[in-house]
């Protein structure tokens, strides 16, 4: 097939076209801009074209026929690109559709995590043992990752690994052989205007799982106990030979061992010490530079999560938070409260906004630090040279800066320090 794949520069789109090529079929696409990611696909042999008009498109279509044109969900429904492949008569679908296709025509079992918090850590995680473990490995991850690409298919594998997003209702077109769940918390209100929408998707997804690996807690809430296709975990759990920093972490990676240890048959002990050399993944808890670190929270539990992780490595901690999307800020604003507990002292940027309600005011930093039980650690600031004057100074003081953002803090942050 020849595949035309609308937003490769985005980290479901372009790992996914790498899949399709590395299986044979032929990928090209488009992205507004350039960025890292469309050029590390371009690196992959993959021709990309910085234009969106429908332009690009046409002229592709009329050289050689476009069998599929797959776009990203945060296309919106008149994009010009998306009309052209309409007018054009092509089949058109976001990411789920073809990646099912390409999992069902290699006869390949999916293990998919997904879930509110943790679902890029253990996705990698579960892509780490299988590597270390000389098993023959074919996934996709929304991130990057320095043991590999974020996307690859290799022959004669047996399982294909997903990071099953839930936006959009992403992970509820698939049906896993085994699912991973490594946390649950209400999240996107634009998909899931309550969170009994958001726990009744999930509760679907573990009815459409083989077999599911959660925590009781987590399980409790869908209203499951721990049998049969359901292994829920107590918060009792020992994790003391998982070594890894951060509770979370450690949680995370005990369902990852736990997971490969029935799918493999391998010893719990090797895969444990297997764990415990896990590098990490891109902007999870990453370091940029000495004292500075850069992680990809923007939920109040993911917050608390990277704070206390960070706690375990410095006393004196530092956040500086971009909160994402303004209608995710109506709805988590009074959560915020005991988030920032683990901080010393906390710097607010303004929200990035994404896929926004018109009708909802902007909240401002002053009004959601307002919410915070230590209101006093923490002020309002912008990605300017007087953010990073004080960053500087935190980290000459011998105190771990954390930057915590869905947003365009991390960006901004590697063109200052690296």
């Amino acid at each position: 097939m020849r595949i035309y794949f609308a937003g490769l520069g985005g980290v479901g789109i372009g790992p996914l076209a790498m899949i399709a090529k590395s299986m044979g079929h032929e990928a090209l696409g488009s992205d507004a801009s350039s960025s890292r990611y469309t050029e590390t696909v371009a690196s992959a042999g993959i021709a990309v074209v910085l234009d969106q008009t429908g332009q690009a498109l046409a002229a592709a279509h009329s050289q050689s026929p476009i069998d599929w044109f797959v776009y990203t969900a945060a296309l919106p429904s008149d994009h010009p690109e998306l009309a052209k492949a309409r007018e054009l008569g092509l089949k058109t679908s976001k990411r789920d559709e073809l990646l099912n296709h390409l999992i069902q025509e290699k006869g390949l079992k999916l293990i998919a995590a997904s879930g509110t918090h943790g679902k890029t850590t253990v996705t990698g995680m579960l892509i780490w043992l299988f590597m270390q473990l000389n098993q023959r490995t074919s996934y996709s991850i929304g991130t990057n990752i320095s043991f590999g690409p974020s996307g690859r298919y290799e022959d004669g594998s047996q399982y294909f690994i997903y990071e099953a997003d839930e936006y959009d209702r992403n992970m509820l077109q698939f049906r896993p052989y085994a699912s991973l769940i490594p946390s649950l918390d209400y999240d996107h209100p634009d998909t899931y205007p309550t969170k009994s929408d958001y726990l009744d998707a999930f509760s679907e997804f573990v009815r459409q799982s083989h077999c599911t690996y959660m925590w009781r807690r987590d399980a409790e809430s869908l209203g499951l106990s721990s049998g049969g296709c359901v292994h829920a975990f107590g918060t009792d759990t020992k994790l003391d030979q998982i070594k890894l920093p951060g509770l979370h972490n450690r949680r995370n990676a005990y369902l990852a061992v736990q997971c490969v240890r029935e799918l493999l048959a391998k010893p719990e002990s090797e895969l444990i010490e297997l764990i415990n050399d896990f590098p990490g993944t891109e902007r999870r808890f990453e370091k940029l530079t000495d004292n500075l670190y850069t992680d990809y929270a923007h939920h109040p539990a993911e917050i608390a999560a990277t704070l206390q992780l960070a706690g375990e490595l410095n006393k004196n901690v530092i956040a500086v938070y971009q909160p994402h999307q303004n209608l995710r800020q109506h709805e988590i604003k009074d959560s915020y409260n005991k988030a920032f507990a683990g901080a010393k002292r906390v710097y607010w940027l303004p929200t990035y906004l994404s896929r926004e309600d018109d009708s909802l005011p902007v909240l401002t930093p002053a009004e959601l630090i307002s919410g915070l039980d230590e209101p006093d650690k923490a002020e309002a600031a912008d990605m300017d040279d007087k953010l990073k004057s004080k960053l500087d100074k935190h980290r000459r003081r011998g105190e771990l800066v954390v930057l915590m953002a869905a947003g365009t803090l991390d960006a901004w942050a590697r063109q200052q320090w690296t």
